[in-house]
């Protein structure tokens, strides 16, 4: 019986001192003076990234899309921004990550439902599916970073940017071809989700940049004739 008080006791103590060595110190810097240009330039993003989904829970998907590509432009912003001036920290990886996925894989789930969906069913099946690989491609992006090709950068696996394009995509196809619906549109996202956590090489060079930019103001402006009826 005393031997086993005593592995009690011994444990409790291992317990107590793992817990003390993650305590932050007492004079710690509050976390928000912390953080960096660059993280506060991914905050705005989660801004109007979360203004998106809730517009297109209010029934605005056309202002949520341009609401969205105002988020995309400030997560382009904050990694051009920490390149530039050196500020690339892990801590703003993790951030940026994190937020991609209210700026990205949020607003796509939410205009499957509430626009595209024809079942519940599928709004679950779709949700579920884009959010579990959405998250486990960004935990792994936030544990590795960009991976590196003879100089050129690039990321394993699509991007949740490119998931939600997909799904942006299949929105236009509904509101613009008579034949297209939200069966369709789920045909298209469900199989693209798991390629998220591929090894496919998404590269980061200046033409993607520059065609993602051209598609961006092509989404703003079809927002715009479906919202005005232009």
């Amino acid at each position: 019986m005393t031997d086993v008080k005593t592995h009690v006791r011994t444990a409790v103590r291992n317990v107590r001192r793992q817990v003390d060595r993650r305590k932050p110190p007492a004079d710690e810097e509050y976390m928000l003076f912390s953080l960096g240009v660059a993280d506060y330039i991914s905050l705005v993003a989660l801004f109007f990234g979360w203004t998106a989904t809730m517009l297109i829970t209010t029934g605005e998907p056309n202002w949520a899309l341009v609401s969205m590509l105002i988020a995309f432009g400030f997560d382009k912003l904050d990694g051009f921004y920490a390149r530039a001036f050196g500020e690339p920290t892990t801590m703003g990886r993790h951030i940026d990550a994190f937020i991609d996925v209210f700026t990205y894989l949020v607003p796509a789930v939410a205009i499957y439902h509430f626009v595209l969906s024809p079942a519940m069913f599928l709004s679950v099946l779709v949700g579920f599916t884009v959010l579990a690989f959405g998250l486990l491609r960004l935990v792994r992006f936030a544990s590795e970073g960009l991976e590196d090709d003879d100089g050129t950068s690039y990321y394993r696996g699509i991007t949740v940017v490119h998931l939600n394009a997909l799904v942006v995509a299949n929105y236009f196809f509904a509101a613009f071809v008579l034949q297209w619906n939200g069966w369709l549109a789920a045909a298209t996202v469900l199989p693209a989700a798991p390629l998220m956590i591929s090894n496919y090489r998404s590269y980061k060079t200046v033409g993607s940049h520059t065609v993602a930019g051209l598609l961006a103001l092509a989404v703003v402006a079809f927002a715009l004739v479906l919202e005005f009826g232009l």
